[in-house]
């Protein structure tokens, strides 16, 4: 069949990849330049089933509301004059009972599990380079008391399969050397020794390429004007250079799939939530982290990559406002640069601000909406990177009309 696919994020390339080797006659669009060039350049870069905790959780409302006068917060609201940003909240605030939580966190970790393994055969199938790093990552608790519940609640993720390792501060030293210098400011660790990082902009450019090897049609610089339906299905999609055509179509635009999509009749239950993100040089006499990891306590997430230090950190519901200034990072820079003081070139970063499609239970939609020929690939929020490939491999499956290798209910519109 000849299929489109809109978005060149990691998602939407993955699954071009996955289309391809069904045999399918793969286009894919993009409004840039290239592949990768939005929320997919400037992630975590961390692989990290051994994270997929729901953001929605019982401590979550204190933390929005702290937020609202104090900017240390990792959860940050910025209140606007937007409906969408209120009707989205209440949804995730239903989200942040115990229950809910668990269950939600479970259905990302079984999503999350299986992308891994995609991820590792697609690897080995195409040799794509992406300063990958294997080691497994440490979260990292600086008091004893938020570490000893993060033990307890490892049990969680520890029942679905999940290696998780609690490590004193001479184990981490140990597993990171970077860290041996600052290891009293840390009261433990979890080490998830499976877990994983890397580049998804680099992956995403060099899967692009292995799919037009394949056969595949990327047009880039191709912006999406509007989707054009007889009856219940898709007929063609207008863009800025003219028109498209397919029999089967799938939505993969992150943040702006809930603003397409509602155009059809269709509400994605998708809000941006904002990251920053900051990439550092590192260069010869540097101590970067060994492996990456998060600084629980700050919700800082880092990871080498190649000769770049990435941090990243906040969750910020801000709507659809990518504007940033450097004091927005002064918080979680201090936090990062107090673990590694010589981890790379701190006076040279090269400051960014990302969309995270975020749904209130934290994990995607699949499948049919409105349109019996459109299928959706959207809302990965933070775990877009580790989910890829699994997603795709289950985008892939829908449009095939197979069953899918794991159950993906709760993660439907039907």
């Amino acid at each position: 069949m000849k299929v489109m696919v809109m978005g060149a994020g990691v998602i939407g390339v993955t699954t071009a990849y996955c289309l391809l080797k069904d045999g399918h006659e793969v286009t894919v669009l993009e409004r840039n330049a290239g592949a990768a060039e939005e929320t997919s350049a400037t992630n975590a870069g961390l692989i990290a089933p051994g994270h997929a905790y729901a953001w929605a959780s019982p401590k979550a409302p204190a933390m929005l509301l702290k937020s609202l006068w104090r900017d240390d917060q990792a959860l940050r609201f910025k209140p606007r004059l937007d409906p969408r940003l209120w009707r989205w909240s209440l949804s995730f605030l239903r989200q942040c009972t115990a229950a809910r939580a668990r269950a939600n966190t479970l259905r990302k970790h079984r999503l999350c599990l299986y992308a891994q393994a995609a991820f590792n055969e697609m690897v080995a199938e195409t040799g794509v380079a992406y300063d990958g790093e294997n080691r497994g990552l440490l979260y990292l608790y600086r008091n004893a008391r938020d570490f000893d519940q993060s033990v307890a609640k490892t049990a969680i993720l520890s029942g679905g399969g999940q290696d998780l390792r609690a490590v004193d501060r001479d184990e981490i030293a140990r597993i990171d050397p970077a860290l041996a210098p600052v290891k009293d400011k840390l009261a433990g660790a979890i080490y998830c020794p499976t877990d994983a990082s890397g580049d998804a902009r680099l992956f995403t450019q060099g899967l692009a390429e292995a799919c037009t090897g394949m056969g595949g049609r990327f047009l880039y610089g191709t912006a999406i004007r509007g989707i054009e339906t007889e009856g219940d299905q898709v007929v063609r999609v207008a863009t800025d250079r003219g028109e498209e055509r397919a029999e089967v179509y799938v939505m993969a635009l992150g943040c702006e799939s809930p603003l397409l999509a509602r155009r059809l009749g269709v509400r994605l239950p998708i809000y941006p939530v904002k990251g920053y993100s900051v990439t550092l040089p590192v260069e010869a006499g540097h101590s970067p982290p060994a492996i990456g990891g998060v600084d629980e306590g700050n919700l800082v997430a880092y990871a080498r990559m190649g000769k770049r230090l990435r941090v990243t950190a906040t969750a910020e519901f801000a709507g659809y406002d990518l504007a940033h200034k450097p004091a927005d990072f002064r918080h979680m820079l201090a936090a990062a640069r107090d673990l590694f003081p010589a981890g790379g070139q701190w006076d040279r970063p090269d400051y960014r601000a990302c969309l995270r499609p975020m749904t209130p239970e934290g994990s995607p939609i699949f499948g049919l909406g409105a349109q019996r020929n459109l299928y959706y690939n959207v809302g990965h929020g933070h775990m877009g990177w580790t989910m890829a490939c699994g997603a795709a491999r289950i985008t892939a499956d829908l449009v095939a009309g197979r069953d899918t290798e794991i159950p993906i209910e709760g993660m439907t519109l039907r």
